[in-house]
């Protein structure tokens, strides 16, 4: 265990402070138990050691459970040796590879109430759905990739306030003014587009697009099957399927026929898309607002952001495509977007969205009510026409 207090000291004392993601304003670490869930690489550690880094710190340890140590020891008996040091803050980080997790975690909060837990997993954990449900006891947040907002502050140390859906429809013209005395949007747009989602373009951005697919390839090969009972034939299919899907999205699925080109049940076709959604790669759109029913078909499928379409298709991707899906994708932060009958979003069973270029006409969304026309290139909205960049400042 003083390995693991050592290596905890060196990872908080090397986490830099001087960027945070948004997503820690809203974390009270007096909670008991807490979850923050996300696709990898958008965070989760640096966020759990930045949080850290402002607590005492013979009170706090952190721990990433793939490490050695729990070959040979579980959760549960650290968890009882860091109480009788005089602990309080235990951070776990990547929960999803530690085999009982669940069963541990529920067993450490009933038994040691005097300690603070957060721990951090694969956006694809249900912990509602394991032998242990924790959902009664954890309070679990979402971590996304970076907004365009965030981009701007991480990348180019420009710090914008981030604005509300209803701010944006209702006071257009104002909010556009507030950011345009600061920056022009469109000198950073694309390259945030291209590669400005994972915050770890910052470390090495030559070979942004290796790392990704990379990231990819292990949340594939490694993280699903951790989760979940895979096995290599399955692992194969589920990167065929998302090759096929990768160089058509946006995509209307036919089930039967994508069926038979991954070789594969439409049970466990619709499975294995369900979860690629899980894992923020791809992004399932239905129709139903109440929520994706795996056994169901999705009304259209995207990528989960731009640059896993710019990483996948080089520089073949559609700039209709691009437009949609970073749409799509900065406001399913926040809320429910669903398919609609007639143009291409519909947001919070209220709002209807047409994305397009700088001459996109009002013909898909004429005489619906609480309708917009989001376009790109442009820097002014008029009437009900919003600047798609705008959408990037939401979180």
């Amino acid at each position: 265990m003083e390995q693991l207090i050592d290596i905890s000291k060196r990872r908080v004392k090397n986490t830099p402070v001087n960027f945070k993601r948004f997503l820690i304003n809203k974390i009270n670490i007096s909670q008991r138990l807490i979850g923050i869930k996300g696709a990898r690489g958008v965070g989760k550690t640096t966020l759990l050691l930045q949080i850290l880094k402002t607590l005492p710190s013979e009170e706090t340890l952190y721990v990433s459970l793939d490490n050695l140590y729990f070959v040979t020891n579980t959760l549960f008996d650290l968890a009882n040796r860091f109480t009788q040091k005089g602990g309080s803050y235990l951070y776990l980080d990547e929960v999803h590879k530690y085999k009982n997790w669940s069963q541990e975690l529920k067993n450490i909060y009933d038994s040691f109430p005097e300690l603070k837990i957060i721990f951090t997993s694969s956006s694809a954990l249900e912990i509602n759905k394991g032998q242990f449900d924790l959902s009664r006891r954890a309070l679990v947040f979402n971590l996304p990739g970076l907004s365009y907002r965030e981009y701007l502050e991480l990348k180019h140390n420009i710090k914008i306030n981030k604005i509300s859906l209803d701010y944006i429809l209702n006071n257009t013209d104002e909010a556009v003014n507030n950011i345009l005395d600061k920056i022009k949007p469109f000198e950073f747009f694309e390259n945030y587009l291209k590669s400005g989602y994972y915050p770890y373009f910052i470390e090495d951005e030559e070979f942004y697009y290796q790392r990704l697919e990379t990231t990819i390839k292990i949340v594939i090969e490694t993280d699903l099957p951790a989760i979940y009972r895979m096995d290599y034939s399955s692992i194969i299919k589920l990167k065929k399927l998302l090759m096929l899907i990768g160089g058509v999205s946006p995509y209307i699925p036919n089930i039967s026929k994508l069926s038979k080109q991954v070789e594969t049940t439409r049970d466990s076709l619709l499975k294995f898309l369900h979860l690629l959604h899980k894992a923020h790669i791809l992004r399932w759109l239905s129709s139903d607002t109440n929520g994706i029913n795996f056994m169901n078909k999705p009304d259209k499928l995207y990528l989960d952001n731009t640059n896993i379409a710019y990483a996948l298709k080089n520089d073949k991707v559609d700039i209709g495509t691009i437009r949609e899906t970073f749409f799509l994708n900065q406001l399913s932060v926040d809320h429910m977007v669903s398919y609609p009958k007639k143009a291409d979003f519909y947001i919070d069973n209220k709002y209807t969205f047409e994305i397009g270029g700088k001459n996109k006409s009002q013909k898909q969304i004429k005489d619906i009510d609480n309708s917009f026309i989001v376009k790109d290139n442009i820097e002014y909205g008029n009437d009900n026409i919003i600047p798609l960049w705008l959408f990037g400042f939401l979180y």
